[in-house]
């Protein structure tokens, strides 16, 4: 199984592309630019589903569903929204088929059954939430509304990447209403912090946090909050994004409220999100050659039991240890599952759980039950070890916690060492073609010299970090004063 995937140093994108099919994450689908999320695939998505709900319930938001469909004439109500969405939009313009008379068998659209409206299939919800908060918000006492929804969003890429970048992806998406700046502001910090917290805590994977420039910022927002990461190519991916909306998408509804002094105003707004695209994020930051790594916190299940025998007596006699393994595990709430297909040799079965990243595998056969000890493969380090019977469950716990920890220093370690500091812009180049990673370089924070470096390097500023320090400079393309360095990086 890995020993077919082309090897990262061959062809990284080859490499992720083949990883995603051949781990059984995702395929694509017969529809264009949309994937089919396979069941192991879909499990580890559930497993960060549930533990973002829990954050969210956590900080005092709650969940609740919005429509598919957006009336043209509301999305296009936020000017800087509609226009920074429209080229991506798919437009539902009929709402009835009929039969084909040219072409027996076949249906056609009816052409007497188009909409008086055109509907957008959501590419982002604002418009939808903000008319429907203008029904539910008259005074302060209706303020905050923190909610969050779980949904299915398109945006029509014409190039796509499973998990990446498709038409269609899975995310949850933010809309708070609030009775002050200040409040509005505050979420909107909250909310890329518990973003962060569960990248790193949960995926083991390092972040940056910072703002957003004026250019990189999502349409319709006054400031953008993000987390960025490096992926192991040199690459960065935007892992979550916090908008702080100000009271444009308010202004745009007409959505105001009575305010303790009797005086009307128009709310404050946020929203924010992350999707599928941490699928991608987390195959890139731990996986290798072999296939999948996943830490313990996401994976599936934790521990994979694989038994060895000849016959149906060994068989029994291992199972009944196995068992016994498998609930002492699940009382200590790891996830855990006995391999007993007898469709595959326990070769195959090793290859099968290597390449889709279980953290940790058990073997156990004839000779291990005399000896009392199972053997103990850790999936990061494809290091192996014989551990006592006795000692299986303490020893399983203590590798996963150790295992987690690992993944996010080895990750850690490799961002540090990929944060390079630039004053010149030959070498800025340089740096972006040979090293690759974050260049950190000061720029004179304008959106012509921005442009202009992304138009000759493809490199874009990523972030200005939230505990940047003031430094004074000269921008590295223009020469121009500076009082911050920015990190500027390639892509996803």
């Amino acid at each position: 199984m890995s020993k077919n995937l082309t090897s990262r140093a061959e062809d990284y994108s080859k490499w992720y592309n083949e990883l995603v099919v051949k781990a059984d994450l995702a395929e694509n689908s017969a529809v264009r630019g949309c994937m089919v999320i396979k069941p192991y695939g879909y499990a580890i998505w559930e497993k960060m589903q549930a533990e973002l709900d829990r954050m969210f319930k956590e900080t005092g938001h709650q969940n609740a569903y919005f429509p598919l469909f957006v009336p043209k004439s509301l999305f296009e109500a936020e000017e800087k929204n509609a226009e920074g969405f429209a080229k991506e939009c798919a437009v539902v313009t009929h709402y009835r088929l009929q039969n084909d008379p040219d072409n027996a068998g076949k249906l056609r659209v009816d052409p007497e059954a188009k909409l008086e409206e055109e509907l957008v299939v959501r590419p982002t919800s604002e418009a939808i939430i903000w008319n429907t908060y203008k029904g539910w918000i008259q005074s302060y006492r209706d303020l905050p509304i923190l909610v969050n929804q779980w949904a299915n969003v398109v945006r029509w890429e014409m190039r796509t990447r499973l998990f990446l970048r498709t038409a269609e992806f899975l995310w949850q998406e933010g809309h708070t209403a609030h009775a002050t700046k200040e409040e509005a502001w505050e979420e909107t910090k909250l909310i890329n912090n518990v973003y962060a917290q569960f990248v790193e805590n949960f995926m083991a994977i390092p972040v940056i946090q910072g703002l957003k420039t004026e250019s990189e910022r999502f349409a319709g927002a006054e400031e953008t909050m993000c987390i960025e990461a490096l992926m192991q190519d040199g690459k960065a991916l935007q892992a979550g994004t916090s908008h702080f909306l100000g009271q444009n998408f308010a202004k745009a509804f007409d959505v105001k409220f009575t305010n303790k002094e009797g005086k009307l105003d128009y709310v404050w707004a946020t929203s924010w999100g992350v999707s599928t695209r941490l699928m991608g994020a987390l195959i890139m930051t731990h996986s290798d050659d072999k296939g999948l790594v996943l830490p313990p916190n996401l994976a599936p299940y934790q521990v994979v039991i694989v038994p060895i025998y000849r016959n149906e007596e060994q068989f029994a006699a291992v199972k009944q240890v196995a068992d016994e393994i498998i609930g002492d595990l699940r009382e200590r709430n790891i996830s855990v599952k006995f391999d007993h297909r007898d469709t595959l040799r326990p070769g195959a079965k090793f290859a099968q759980h290597e390449l889709q990243g279980v953290p940790l595998r058990i073997a156990i056969g004839p000779k291990d039950l005399e000896d009392n000890t199972v053997e103990l493969a850790r999936r990061d380090t494809m290091t192996k070890e014989t551990v006592i019977l006795d000692r299986i469950n303490v020893v399983v716990e203590d590798l996963l916690e150790e295992i987690q920890e690992s993944l996010f220093n080895k990750a850690l370690a490799f961002r540090d060492s990929h944060i390079t500091e630039v004053d010149d812009f030959e070498e800025f180049k340089k740096v972006l073609e040979t090293k690759t990673g974050f260049i950190s370089a000061h720029w004179d924070g304008t959106a012509e010299t921005e442009q202009k470096i992304k138009e000759l390097t493809k490199a874009t500023i990523r972030c200005i970090p939230i505990d940047n320090k003031e430094e004074s400079g000269k921008c590295v393309y223009s020469g121009n004063p500076s009082s911050q360095r920015v990190l500027f990086a390639k892509a996803y």
